[in-house]
């Protein structure tokens, strides 16, 4: 026989692979990590600020913190909160039976307006 057996090696270099596959992922797996002090943080005494509330019932009617209000005054009464708060949060809830126009109407002036905090309410 004078071919060379490179069966073993062929093994031998397999082994060698599976081996360098399985470590080399946990040596470049470096994650920093910044874990919390253990101090509480500091108080805010401020009172947190209160989102605005539009509710739209049933019958597309729109109500703004409790007061009944028609597409144009919203805007314009958003406008003038706006011009107070620049960073306004909005909360919008709808009832079941709303009509869906009634809404995504709410909503494009609320975007018409760049209040980008705004929330749906949900049960």
């Amino acid at each position: 026989m004078t071919e060379l057996n490179i069966t073993p090696l062929l093994d031998l270099v397999f082994v060698l692979l599976v081996i360098f596959i399985i470590t080399t992922p946990q040596l470049v797996n470096n994650l920093e990590i910044n874990l919390p002090s253990g101090k509480p943080p500091p108080a805010d005494n401020r009172p947190k600020p209160k989102p605005t509330r539009i509710e739209v019932n049933g019958t597309g009617t729109i109500s703004l913190n409790d007061v009944v209000v028609s597409l144009p005054e919203l805007k314009a009464r958003l406008q003038q909160l706006k011009a107070d708060n620049p960073d306004l949060g909005v909360v919008v809830k709808g009832e079941d039976e709303v009509d869906y126009q009634v809404m995504v109407d709410v909503m494009d002036t609320l975007r018409q307006l760049d209040i980008t905090k705004m929330g749906l309410a949900t049960q």
